[in-house]
């Protein structure tokens, strides 16, 4: 293969992380990985931007409340749509505090409120916890509930890698059985679907870019390996005509399904607007600190959403 193209940024934080002697994320145990990845990205993601309105709730689930994180530059707002935020992670780990700083951007940038979902992780929970947890949420926000202060006419699904996941199993999932307002788009930052590791992008950068192969496999040993299940392997699924931004990283092994769901999305007859960034890595939303251009990338990811709802 021909060596990529890495940016100036990329390329200087993944020699730090290969010359830090940390340990390989699967040889660690579950509490030690999440500890590390929380360090990680206080250190490696930008601080967390004011906002008038952020606040903590919950609604129920099937195993105890979920807790929920709304987000608003606004105090007060008229009727209209709420990005429904799904963290990354792997299923096993991220939080509300993950993608704080994150969260606190989508709303300021595209002025709507956002909601970010807490739902629960393996192997605590394996699937199909977590996306039980996603569709519940859905549902729950489109029922209209007192307790957001939100008036929601449509739901934005958004999400990075296994939060991306999630942003599309809903939008599926919703497409099967209606909720009571309806998937206006789904924005995916580098998704994970299930779909395996026969990609050339796993094969030429399944070591040494951010996540490795064998971290794929592991995360997928813990949620319990779900096989074929279409709430898994998303490709499996019935992908829904909902208008798509599919963002993937010209480094990522996950790049290569990404773009195969965005292919499969426009043959269900779905507009699809995909973007890469070029020479960056997975997992750049929660390392701007680090990788500085990756803010070009975040800011081109929001206007292209704007984009996509502003032309429905």
């Amino acid at each position: 293969m021909t060596e990529p193209f890495i940016r100036a940024d990329v390329a200087a934080f993944l020699a730090q992380a290969a010359s830090s002697g940390a340990p390989p994320m699967q040889d660690l145990p579950i509490k030690a990985v999440r500890a590390m990845m929380r360090a990680m990205g206080q250190s490696a993601d930008i601080p967390s931007a004011p906002l008038p309105m952020v606040r903590d709730l919950a609604c129920p689930g099937s195993d105890g409340a979920i807790p929920l994180r709304l987000y608003d530059r606004r105090l007060e707002r008229e009727a209209g749509p709420l990005i429904l935020f799904f963290h990354g992670g792997g299923f096993v780990f991220g939080d509300l505090a993950s993608h704080d700083a994150f969260c606190r951007t989508l709303a300021s940038r595209c002025d709507l409120p956002v909601l970010a979902v807490d739902y629960r992780l393996a192997p605590d929970h394996p699937f199909p916890a977590f996306a039980e947890d996603a569709e519940t949420a859905a549902r729950w926000v489109a029922g209209q509930p007192g307790d957001l202060g939100r008036h929601v006419t449509s739901l934005i699904t958004c999400g990075d890698s296994a939060g991306g996941h999630l942003a599309l199993l809903v939008a599926q999932r919703l497409g099967i059985a209606p909720a009571a307002v309806p998937v206006l788009a789904q924005w995916a930052l580098y998704p994970f679907v299930g779909g395996g590791n026969d990609w050339p992008s796993v094969r030429d950068l399944g070591e040494g870019y951010m996540i490795t192969r064998s971290v794929m496999d592991w995360f997928d040993s813990l949620c319990g390996r779900p096989g074929d299940d279409p709430r898994y392997r998303l490709l499996n699924g019935p992908i829904p005509s909902t208008p798509l931004l599919m963002l993937t990283a010209s480094l990522d092994p996950l790049r290569d399904q990404g773009l195969a769901y965005a292919q499969r999305a426009r043959d269900a007859g779905a507009t699809v607007i995909a973007i890469e960034a070029e020479g960056m890595i997975h997992g750049f939303v929660n390392l701007r600190r680090a990788l500085p251009s990756a803010q070009g990338d975040v800011d081109g990811f929001l206007r292209a959403g704007l984009d996509l709802i502003a032309a429905l």
